[in-house]
C-alpha cells in the first residue's frame, strides 16, 4: 500500500500595515539653509509632483515629527505610496537653486521601530 502523498500549502504573508514610517534627513551642500515644517512638507509634495504628477502628489503624507535644527523628520505615508515617495526623495536634487539630498535613515511599518537604531547603540 503506497504512502499517502504529502500535501503542502504555500502561505504568503503580505504586510497588512496601512502605513509605513520613514525617518529622513535633508542635507544641503551649503550649510546654513533652514526650513520650517511647512516649507519641508511643501518640498516633499513638490518632489512627488515633479516625478509623478498632480495625482500622486496628493498621497496621504504626514510629518509626525520635525526637527528644524537638523532638518530631519519622521514621515507617515500610506504603504501603497512608499516607493513613490522614496524614489521622489532620492531624485530630488535642489531646493530654490541650492543643491540638496534627502537621506533615508530608517523605514518601517511600525512607528516604534524608529525609536531606536541598533547601529547607534552604546553599551555601558
Amino acid at each position: 500500500m503506497p504512502a499517502p502523498a504529502a500535501t503542502y500549502e504555500r502561505i504568503v504573508y503580505k504586510n497588512p500595515s496601512e502605513h509605513h514610517y520613514m525617518k529622513v534627513c535633508l542635507e544641503f551642500q551649503d550649510h546654513g539653509v533652514g526650513l520650517n515644517a511647512a516649507q519641508f512638507k511643501q518640498l516633499l509634495i513638490s518632489a512627488l509632483k515633479d516625478l509623478f504628477g498632480e495625482v500622486d502628489a496628493a498621497l496621504p503624507l504626514d510629518i509626525l515629527n520635525y526637527e528644524e535644527k537638523t532638518l530631519s523628520a519622521v514621515l507617515r505615508i500610506c504603504s501603497s505610496g512608499l516607493v513613490k515617495l522614496w524614489s521622489s526623495l532620492t531624485l530630488l536634487g535642489s531646493y530654490k537653486g541650492k543643491k540638496c539630498a534627502f537621506r533615508v535613515i530608517q523605514v518601517s511599518p511600525f512607528l516604534l521601530a524608529l525609536s531606536g537604531n541598533s547601529r547607534e547603540l552604546v553599551l555601558d
